[in-house]
């Protein structure tokens, strides 16, 4: 279908003046505007689409592209390890570029990941431009960029990487230059793909005309040519995708993509070598691995052979992948790559490996250990940028020194010039940014990521036959070259233009072979299944104690300036673990009890409000690829209210709105996920925590609060655990112990009673994988018949007001049996405090 072109008015016109209004582009090349000022043909029937929608819709879109990142957690961490996640802004304007401009940058990029697999081949193979002389030897073993343990584990011809990024600019005078190549952990696939589903959502009618090139094609290549690369092990390979954990930079990308690549997302600690094959710690057991996607730093892979002091990768991988027994894309010892002491010498090594000139140039740059070199370095430092070779070192902008720094660094490049790498900075060319402010375009310096992967027809093909797949899209953000994506607040997406409309791609591609059928069970890795116990603790948890504080707060608002006083108040301060308020006085009492509930959000300590949301969303992020979208965006919005409520009303909103995300979370999962193992151990943790939470309030109703206080705690009971209308319906407002505990302890049709959750327990334990073949009960399995006897077997003696306590002391012993039952339910997969 060809879209329908928009006809140029004069409302359209002055609407398209308007949004030009405050756009000057620097000299040089600009992506808007061509040499005689006018607009690119491609620019302008988009731009007549955007601004078609008028002012406030564009506004009201872009206010919904902002919305729909924070609501699916797209954050992002700085290279520091002690900076935090933050958001950055999408920009509602992508990067155009023609289909013309499209096949010059595409036949570079392959350019570049033929002579980067040739490279890196040779580098730990047969070592040729070492051997003569095409590369400084000493300087490229140095400063921990080389791994000795990786030597002779590539193969010396064929296909070494599997996926690589390429950093790119436009400079001054239009022509791409590569900045550098990205082979060892390539971020930003996935945050292509998400700015793309982002864009499509909140400006459907301008992606939906645009004849732009889709991006689930070469995702679906991908993970095609990771399957091809275990296919000599066996029919259906196993595919895992690697990441360092949930405090690295990128980690939400890792699970985005192995949920949307349909492969399990692992941690070191899920793996393990046995016999020279990496296996996957499962309830089952141990699972094979035939192929793993690493996001991890080379240096952290194996402790055994790499840095010993690593407690993220996999003791015994480097073995493993000598064996021949499993397959690491990108392979371990890719990082050489990126060693800065390779940027003077790509258009020779072009030249000597492939037999053909570089057709995408990289910066002017030169080896300081070189006496010309060095020489021309000193003349032009204060111009120049310079590159340590030391692992991790950033560049060096010699401009943006102070002269005290400036000589300081002249003396460390005389002490060792061997160790320096200088460069001429490149200048990039402009292109338009939104400003969302002006509602106007600006015109901004990008920088590119793109992304190829091996086809997966190559796979066993010799090195000249080797070819790569270039992703048509990627990662455009604003900044300088050589500046970090993660340094930046403003991203972009890139359109690649085609002559005609394209069809859509989906992510679910037509099998050409008999699939094997299987369901999610017992080869759900340990550390998921532990996160997901710990997700519905930590989830019941943070329901528990909000329900407490929303009751306290409404006690709070409801004594404000009067003389008498809501016991049940002290009941709650007393369960949260804040003492009751002694002093008579009844302003002073309020003040008090405020600020006891305001440390309640506030607080930082393991039971604050704040500390449990976080504890809720960590443990979620480590199971991202086992929860729907839905719940997703529900639990990355998931306390923030809390953190903006400043007042006794805006809290009690606040924990209302806790309540009810949380509610919403678990009932997605519930119609959402599988209900096999790891859905059963999520929701063994919610009714374990939620058990111990009724027993402490029955046990503070009945037995803990005192006489003039024993009413308001039963009151506050059911009011915590949402019973007050069920108990009311069925007693008629009379409240009577006998009555609280039919329905919080006995009553077995009541979600919220102890006698329903021993129910489900049992259910869940029974359904679980035992740990050994043994026909008796498991040691949980007999703590909860245990607990549930004495509480069905208990009589009830309640006759006489007297005997209440009594009573009440028999069904709390009752309840430390359950305590002492399902306090042992996480020992099933090894689970520790978190």
């Amino acid at each position: 279908m060809t879209p329908t072109p928009f006809v140029s008015t004069k409302e359209h016109d002055a609407n398209l003046a308007k949004l030009l209004r405050g756009y000057t582009p620097a000299q040089g090349f600009d992506a808007l505007y061509d040499a005689c000022g006018q607009l690119r043909p491609h620019w302008h029937e988009f731009l007549h689409g955007f601004v078609a929608q008028g002012e406030e819709s564009i506004r009201q879109r872009v206010n919904e592209v902002q919305r729909l990142l924070h609501e699916n957690g797209l954050t992002f961490k700085g290279r520091d390890a002690h900076s935090t996640a933050r958001h950055w802004s999408l920009d509602p304007l992508p990067l155009l570029v023609t289909n013309g401009e499209w096949a010059e940058i595409e036949q570079g990029i392959q350019q570049w990941a033929r002579l980067l697999n040739a490279v890196l081949c040779d580098v730990y193979g047969e070592q040729k431009v070492l051997r003569e002389g095409w590369l400084p030897t000493g300087a490229l073993f140095q400063h921990g960029w080389w791994w000795p343990a990786c030597h002779g584990t590539l193969p010396d011809h064929g296909a070494a990487l599997s996926t690589l990024g390429m950093d790119l600019i436009c400079d001054t005078y239009g022509q791409w230059r590569v900045v550098t190549p990205r082979t060892q952990s390539p971020l930003g696939a996935g945050y292509a793909l998400e700015n793309r589903i982002v864009l499509a959502r909140s400006f459907p009618r301008l992606y939906r005309d645009a004849p732009l090139r889709r991006l689930a094609g070469a995702l679906a290549e991908g993970h095609q040519t990771l399957r091809a690369l275990g296919a000599g092990h066996r029919e259906h390979p196993n595919v895992v995708l690697l990441t360092a954990g949930p405090h690295s930079d990128g980690y939400l990308e890792h699970a985005y993509l192995a949920s949307y690549l349909n492969i399990p997302l692992v941690e070191g600690q899920d793996l393990v070598v046995r016999e020279q094959r990496v296996w996957i710690r499962t309830l089952g057991g141990l699972t094979p691995v035939d192929v793993i996607l690493r996001r991890m730093s080379d240096a952290w892979c194996d402790p055994l052979e790499l840095r010993a002091d690593s407690i993220l990768g996999v003791a015994g991988l480097m073995q493993a992948v000598r064996s021949g027994q499993v397959h690491i894309a990108n392979p371990i010892g890719s990082s050489i790559i990126e060693h800065p002491i390779l940027k003077p010498f790509w258009p020779r090594l072009c030249q000597t490996l492939l037999g053909e000139s570089l057709l995408m140039k990289c910066a002017e740059s030169w080896w300081c250990g070189e006496p010309e070199g060095l020489e021309r370095t000193l003349q032009e430092l204060p111009q120049l940028v310079l590159y340590p070779c030391t692992e991790g070192a950033g560049a060096i902008h010699a401009a943006a020194l102070s002269d005290l720094d400036l000589e300081s660094l002249k003396a460390s490049v005389l002490e060792r010039p061997d160790k320096y790498v200088a460069e001429r900075p490149m200048a990039s060319a402009t292109a338009p940014v939104f400003d969302m402010e002006h509602q106007q375009l600006v015109p901004e310096r990008l920088s590119l990521r793109l992304f190829a992967s091996l086809d997966s027809s190559s796979v066993e093909h010799g090195a000249g036959e080797v070819s790569y797949n270039v992703m048509p899209g990627g990662l455009v953000w604003v900044g300088e070259p050589g500046q970090s994506a993660f340094q930046s607040s403003v991203v972009k997406d890139l359109w690649v233009l085609a002559d005609q409309p394209q069809p859509h791609v989906s992510p679910l591609r037509q099998a050409s072979a008999p699939l094997v059928v299987t369901r999610d069970g017992v080869d759900l890795p340990s550390r998921v299944a532990d996160s997901l116990f710990w997700f519905g603790r930590y989830g019941e948890r943070l329901d528990n104690r909000a329900r407490l504080v929303r009751e306290a707060f409404v006690r709070l608002l409801e004594q404000d300036q009067a003389s008498v006083v809501d016991p049940s108040l002290n009941s709650l301060l007393r369960i949260l673990g804040h003492g009751s308020i002694t002093t008579s006085d009844p302003a002073a009492r309020f003040g008090q009890s405020r600020g006891c509930l305001k440390d309640e959000i506030e607080a930082t300590g393991p039971a604050g409000l704040m500390t449990l949301a976080a504890a809720v969303k960590r443990n979620a992020q480590a199971v991202r690829d086992h929860l729907g979208d839905d719940a997703w965006r529900l639990i990355s919005n998931l306390g923030n209210e809390l953190a903006e409520s400043h007042s006794a009303m805006s809290g009690r909103r606040a924990c209302e709105r806790t309540i009810t995300e949380l509610a919403a979370v678990f009932g997605l999962c519930n119609e959402t996920m599988p209900h096999h193992y790891g859905w059963r151990l999520m929701d063994i943790g919610r009714f374990l925590e939620r058990c111990q939470n009724s027993l402490t309030l029955l046990s503070n109703a009945l037995i803990d609060s005192p006489a003039d206080e024993s009413a308001g705690a039963g009151e506050m009971m059911l009011a915590a655990t949402d019973n007050f209308t069920a108990y009311r319906r069925r007693y008629r407002s009379e409240l009577h112990p006998n009555a609280l505990l039919d329905l919080l302890l006995f009553d077995e049709g009541n979600p919220r009673s102890i006698g329903y959750m021993f129910k489900r327990l049992k259910r869940q334990l029974d359904r679980l994988p035992q740990p050994n073949s043994s026909s008796y009960r498991s040691e949980e399995q007999r703590l909860l018949i245990l607990a549930s006897s004495r509480l069905q077997l208990a009589a009830c003696r309640c006759s006489r007001s007297c005997r209440i306590a009594r009573f009440s002391r028999e069904q709390t012993g009752a309840g430390d049996s359950a305590g002492r039952a399902v306090g042992t339910v996480g020992s099933l997969i090894g689970c520790h405090q978190q």
